[in-house]
């Protein structure tokens, strides 16, 4: 009987081991409540920054299924977007008001955590509202925050833990992996990305081809391009000092942004309709549909980016939308106030956006490249790897 009661005791342990402070309940808009559990709230990481998760537990088996990271890229877009739109347990409607079932949801078969990071993103903030960060520091948040999270779940700790994302999550993901492989108390077995942003000279010289072969650049623009950007049967369309490249590749660049087809997924359409500009004035907000990733060390890359932090700092405010986005029904549903409520947001948190143009206008890009780390894991011999097309 001693050995009943003490089996009884450590199964309610752990049952009760995960936060019932922020268990979701009857989250608005759902028809009926799931089967499994989720849970919102922040994890507290250093020097007073606070990162809000929401975390649904795996509908298959919990106790023994990999714990999936998710993050969602920009820099400074919401890993939101990936759980009510992508592969989260419920897609948000066109009415931003209610849900429905994903049947090709992830947490069918992993503890999903999506993570939103650094502050200033989405939920996420920090106690004296300085939302400038870089690639370094973005990394090291994010480990305290996995640290964080199985603190908070420690059922959780032994299972496989997997780090996934996708764009700008070509450098979280590896320089996250790179920190967690020293840490013999995560259980890291692999890493996956989607359309990643691993190398900007790999970026650039490939988004090129890419757009030629598709037959989105006529040939006259690459007779220019071929005389002004190639030499000796090699082309270099990154960091290329020739003037007349330069203006070849802005030219390349407008008709990408502005052909309306959707950049992410040729072959789908542009949701959200496509915009007439990179750049306009809605409802007193300066809307920027251009994250700045590609062609960043031409002049004319530099000279937006330059304008667009000056226009973030004074008093005009900016409203940051990727392209072929359509982040309307995520936004009305997440600034809901119900919703904040259930979902355990901070009073101190911003309204909810896909993006923060704060924290990308203001961030630090500091590796071009990911060879180091891709190596450095591979090396290990140990962990699994999908990585998907780069991102355009």
């Amino acid at each position: 009987m001693a050995a009943v009661a003490l089996l009884y005791f450590l199964l309610a342990s752990t049952a009760a081991a995960a936060p019932a402070d922020d268990e979701v309940v009857n989250l608005p808009g759902l028809p009926k409540q799931p089967s499994f559990r989720h849970f919102s709230g922040y994890l507290n990481v250093a020097d007073g920054k606070h990162l809000h998760y929401w975390f649904a537990e795996s509908q298959n088996s919990p106790a023994s299924d990999p714990v999936v990271l998710w993050l969602n890229g920009g820099p400074g877009c919401s890993s939101l977007d990936g759980l009510l739109t992508e592969h989260g347990p419920f897609l948000v409607e066109d009415d931003g008001a209610s849900l429905r079932e994903n049947p090709h949801s992830w947490n069918k078969i992993a503890n999903m955590l999506y993570l939103e990071s650094p502050p200033g993103v989405g939920f996420s903030y920090s106690d004296d509202g300085d939302y400038a960060t870089n690639d370094t520091e973005v990394s090291m948040l994010n480990y305290l925050a996995l640290k964080e999270f199985f603190r908070l779940f420690p059922e959780l700790s032994a299972n496989p833990l997997f780090l996934t994302g996708e764009s700008y999550g070509g450098i979280y993901i590896p320089t996250l992996a790179e920190r967690v492989m020293e840490d013999d108390t995560l259980n890291l077995q692999g890493m996956a990305v989607g359309n990643g942003m691993s190398s900007y000279e790999l970026n650039d010289n490939s988004l090129v081809y890419f757009a030629y072969y598709h037959g989105l650049l006529g040939s006259r623009l690459w007779s220019r391009l071929q005389a002004s950007c190639c030499s000796q049967g090699k082309c270099d369309f990154h960091q290329n000092p020739h003037a007349n490249c330069s203006d070849a590749l802005g030219e390349v660049q407008d008709i990408i942004y502005g052909s309306g087809l959707n950049m992410y997924n040729l072959y789908a359409p542009c949701p959200g309709g496509v915009p007439r500009s990179r750049f306009s004035v809605e409802q007193g907000q300066l809307v920027v549909r251009y994250l700045g990733n590609v062609f960043i060390h031409h002049e004319w890359t530099q000279m937006w980016n330059k304008k667009l932090l000056g226009l973030a700092s004074g008093k005009t405010p900016v409203r940051l939308e990727p392209p072929c986005t359509n982040s309307t029904p995520a936004t009305r549903f997440l600034n809901n106030p119900l919703v904040r409520r259930v979902l355990h947001i901070s009073d101190k948190a911003l309204d909810w956006t896909i993006c923060s143009a704060e924290v990308h206008l203001k961030y630090g890009k500091l590796y071009q490249d990911v060879r180091k780390q891709y190596l450095k894991l591979l090396a290990a011999l140990k962990y699994r790897f999908t990585i998907s097309e780069m991102d355009k």
